[in-house]
């Protein structure tokens, strides 16, 4: 299929072809491409442009869907400025993927669904986190890791409210 057979139909069914893409490169063994579906997500605030590559977590015709923490600097831009560009690289099959749009918070439903998914040390990483902030030391995360271990130590971790997603449309 040449190049521009492939955008005509990418123009056509932009979520149908972009997923059929994404299943093309998850298929492929992880020593050619081995974070299928990791983009690059760029942001601006004050006119200052900001990329940082992130991890899909869901794609449908309603958007692709991206979690993190709004505290961080890429949350604070999404929340100043919602426009934002994506860019998915598969080189193993020649083809770059770029999204431009809105995001929007997705649902409180759907973060409390995705975030009790996630393995409990990655829960407990959300609330220790300050994403973004410069790392007093080692010793001082590991003592906030330990110090909601204890807290959520005989239940649940709950999603923190300073962490959710957004939909890219």
């Amino acid at each position: 299929m040449t190049r521009t057979v492939e955008r005509s139909a990418a123009l056509a069914e932009p979520f149908s072809r972009f997923l059929e893409l994404l299943e093309q490169a998850t298929a492929l063994p992880r020593d050619r491409l081995p974070e299928p579906t990791a983009f690059a997500l760029a942001t601006s605030a004050d006119n200052r442009p900001s990329v940082r590559m992130l991890l899909l977590k869901d794609a449908d015709e309603r958007g692709f869907v991206f979690y993190t923490n709004y505290e961080s600097r890429k949350g604070r831009e999404l929340v100043a400025n919602p426009r934002v560009a994506l860019c998915f690289h598969w080189a193993p099959l020649e083809i770059q993927v770029r999204v431009e749009g809105r995001a929007a918070p997705v649902t409180a439903q759907e973060a409390d669904a995705y975030f009790a998914s996630r393995p409990r040390g990655s829960q407990i990483g959300a609330w220790a986190s300050q994403q973004s902030a410069a790392l007093e030391s080692a010793q001082a995360l590991d003592a906030r890791v330990a110090d909601y271990e204890r807290r959520f130590a005989d239940r649940s971790v709950t999603r923190p409210p300073h962490w959710s997603g957004f939909r890219v449309t």
